[in-house]
This record gives C-alpha cells, sequence and structure tokens, in this order.
C-alpha cells in the first residue's frame, strides 16, 4: 500500500490531495496497468478521509479516462489498449501518455544524481503539494491609493479562474505573507517590482498580469464629434487619469472629458447630466445604471452606455491559467 500524506489542516481539500497523490501513483508506475486500486474501505483505513469522498476521487479519475471500474472486482488503472478501444476519443490518454514519459524522464535523472526512490518520491510530491497550495491561495495586490484596479483584477479573475481570490492592499502584502506559508501573488505589470521586492524573500512567486488594451475603445474616441462630451467612470483611479491623459493627447480641447468614480455621487451626477457618451467598466455598470434612471426625467437624451470588455488582457488570463495549473 503506498502512503498517501493526506493535510488535515491544509487548504487544499482532501479530496484533491488524494486525486493528485493517485495520479501520480499511476503516472509514475507505482500503480501500473491493470493493477487494482485499494478499496474505498482500505483507503479510509489508511488516509483517515471518509469512503464517500475516496468514491468521489475514483468517480473523478474514472471520468478521466485512467482508471476503469469493474462491477464486483473493483477499479483497475486503464492499460493504454483498454483505453482505446473503449474511447474513440485517445486524446487525453495521449497527453497522459506523454506526461509519464516527462516523469520516467525526471525520475531516471534523480536516479542517475544519486538520488534514492523514496528520496525522488518525497521530492515529487512535496513539489506538487507546494504547487496545489500556491494554487488554493491567490492574493491580487495594488497600492491601496489605486484599490479600484485591484477590485477589477479581483473581480474579472475570479470569474475567468473560479477560485476564491483575496485582494490585499501593497502595503499589507508583507504581513499577509508572513501569516501564510505559500501562495501566488497577482498584480498589474506596473506594481510587479514593488510586489517582487516583498514577496521574493518569502519565496512566494508573483505574476504579473498585463491590463486590456482598450484599442475598441480608443477607435470610438477618435470617432467623436468635435465638442461631443464624454464620460469615463471606472473603480480605478489610475484608469480615470490615464483616460485623461490619452484622451487630451488624442483629441485636445476638441471634445470634453468628465470622469468619476461610482462612490463620488456628486460627480457621478454631474457626468450622467452631462455626457452624450458614458465608458464605462463592467463593475460600475449598475451604479451608472441607476444613476441615469434617477436623472431620467430632466434628461432629453439618456447617454449611451458603453461597457468595457474586460480590465485583465486575455492573453495574461491564459497564462495565469497555465501558470496556477488551471487550464
Amino acid at each position: 500500500m503506498i502512503q498517501f500524506h493526506i493535510q488535515p489542516d491544509s487548504e487544499i481539500p482532501s479530496s484533491t490531495q488524494l486525486y493528485s497523490q493517485i495520479w501520480f501513483a499511476i503516472a509514475s508506475r507505482q500503480y501500473p496497468p491493470g493493477y487494482r486500486l485499494p478499496s474505498t474501505r482500505q483507503l479510509a483505513t489508511y488516509t483517515g478521509l471518509h469512503r464517500n469522498t475516496i468514491s468521489k476521487v475514483y468517480r473523478q479519475l474514472e471520468e478521466a479516462g485512467v482508471v476503469e471500474a469493474i462491477p464486483g472486482s473493483g477499479i483497475y488503472v486503464r492499460a493504454q489498449g483498454t483505453m482505446d478501444s473503449a474511447r474513440p476519443q485517445s486524446a487525453l490518454w495521449q497527453q497522459f501518455t506523454q506526461a509519464r514519459g516527462v516523469v520516467e524522464t525526471a525520475l531516471d535523472e534523480l536516479l542517475h544524481q544519486g538520488c534514492s526512490l523514496h528520496q525522488a518520491r518525497e521530492l515529487f510530491l512535496g513539489e506538487i503539494d507546494w504547487r496545489l497550495r500556491c494554487s488554493a491561495r491567490v492574493l491580487v495586490t495594488v497600492p491601496r491609493q489605486d484599490i479600484g484596479a485591484g477590485q477589477l483584477i479581483a473581480r474579472e479573475l475570479e470569474n475567468a479562474l473560479e477560485i476564491p481570490l483575496q485582494l490585499v492592499p501593497l502595503e499589507e502584502l508583507e504581513e499577509i505573507l508572513s501569516q501564510t506559508r505559500s501562495g501566488t501573488v497577482v498584480t498589474s505589470r506596473y506594481f510587479i517590482h514593488e510586489a517582487e521586492a516583498i514577496a521574493a524573500p518569502k519565496s512566494v512567486r508573483v505574476i504579473a498580469v498585463d491590463i486590456y488594451d482598450y484599442k475598441k475603445e480608443l477607435a470610438m474616441l477618435k470617432d467623436l464629434p468635435k465638442g461631443a462630451c464624454l464620460g469615463i467612470i471606472s473603480l480605478s483611479t489610475g484608469i480615470l487619469r490615464a483616460a485623461e491623459v490619452i484622451s487630451y493627447s488624442l483629441r485636445g480641447d476638441d471634445i470634453l472629458i468628465i470622469t468619476a468614480q461610482t462612490e463620488d455621487s456628486y460627480k457621478l451626477n454631474t457626468l450622467v447630466h452631462s455626457a452624450q457618451t458614458i465608458l464605462l467598466d463592467d463593475a460600475s455598470l449598475p451604479a451608472v445604471k441607476q444613476a441615469v434612471a434617477k436623472a431620467r426625467e430632466d434628461l432629453i437624451r439618456p447617454p449611451q452606455l458603453v461597457v468595457c470588455d474586460s480590465y485583465v488582457g486575455e492573453k495574461s488570463i491564459r497564462a495565469l491559467k497555465r501558470e496556477l495549473g488551471l487550464d
């Protein structure tokens, strides 16, 4: 029986820990093709997990095409030939086979360098556990003066990654990291150096995301008629400052620019009454709609609302998914 290490106090769910360790045992051929996996009762005894949790893990492995349940007999590791005959789509198995080859090569290299099998196993499991914990706790950080930018990043990444994130002002990052063993810090590329200076001494990795390029919005800005009034609303004060500078550089005094954050009710009300077009981020949309509805009786024509597609660039989101093992 392979000794599985389940850490009950870990932020990683126990089922995820067990799933990853069984997958590794199969990929490293500790459980070779055709091997009968321990029963749920046996694993419950060895790991202390509930049998329902173990059954859930086995179902996930079966859905992934790694194991096969034979009624009345047990759960068996699939052989490649069985996989191909059972499922016309063998892309997953091919990916699994390639991954196993990578593991075998890495294991051979470790043995060549003098590691024992036991030491190599601990190295692999330790690295897997560390990366899982990094994925389990993701901190988004920006300076407190532009915390709205962090709110936009956290909002979009939570939707894209489907994992919880914690927003931490850059000024508090060192204190938060001193209380955690591992994690991943995400920030805008504008603040990468400050974040790395804090996180690197604690061996916590920092990943920078790029901001959306706003090409569509810039094209709209160039096409606005002379004398138009454009309202720009965002949670981020940095975005508003940049928008004012860029708008003036492109149009000069040809158009009037009014900016506001949603919590500034006076400026928001002024903007809604004055602007023919309002450019805003998705997070600000509910507050802007409410302000427009409230002012509707005073408006000859309601302003056109243009909602930006995103705040974080799509390439950055894809790269972050790969880094966190979520792709």
